[in-house]
């Protein structure tokens, strides 16, 4: 898993009340989405930014020109976007990137992980090694997960 800084972020957002115009690497939300997903050309990658409340089915028939979700965690009490990653890597086969955002705390890195996750930009304050380090803190689970869809009693010996 990738934990990126804004630094390392190649993907640039467009402001709410600007105009949206297709360029490399940009970020949209879900409303610009929807306004502009039947201007946008076929061949350019597109970031979209998914409310953690809205159903993720909405974004099925458009995954194969979304290089990047981005889920949102507004409390990380909040696991809603935990669904929806789960659901884009098993039910709809996404094959992008799932970045998550908001109150991402290190703790949340190994599910994170589990659910379909491969990149997170964690909260202020939070140590990206630390994170780093606490995906390897289980060598193996019991459950499946978009990683390994076998319990462990059934992967053999």
């Amino acid at each position: 898993m990738e934990f990126i800084t804004s630094d390392k972020d190649l993907w640039a957002a467009v402001p709410e009340d600007e105009a949206v115009v297709p360029a490399t690497n940009t970020l949209l939300t879900w409303a610009q989405w929807r306004n502009v997903r039947e201007q946008w050309p076929a061949g350019l990658p597109v970031a979209i930014a998914f409310p953690n409340d809205a159903d993720i089915e909405d974004l099925s028939p458009d995954l194969s020109r979304i290089a990047l979700v981005v889920l949102h965690f507004p409390k990380w009490t909040d696991g809603r976007a935990y669904s929806q990653a789960r659901l884009l890597r098993g039910r709809y086969r996404y094959g992008g990137q799932v970045r998550a955002t908001g109150d991402v705390v290190v703790d949340m890195a190994p599910l994170l992980s589990r659910t379909g996750f491969d990149s997170a930009v964690l909260r202020a304050g939070q140590n990206p090694e630390f994170a780093q380090r606490a995906l390897g803190f289980f060598p193996a689970y019991y459950q499946g997960d978009v990683h390994e869809h076998r319990p462990l009693f059934n992967r053999g010996a």
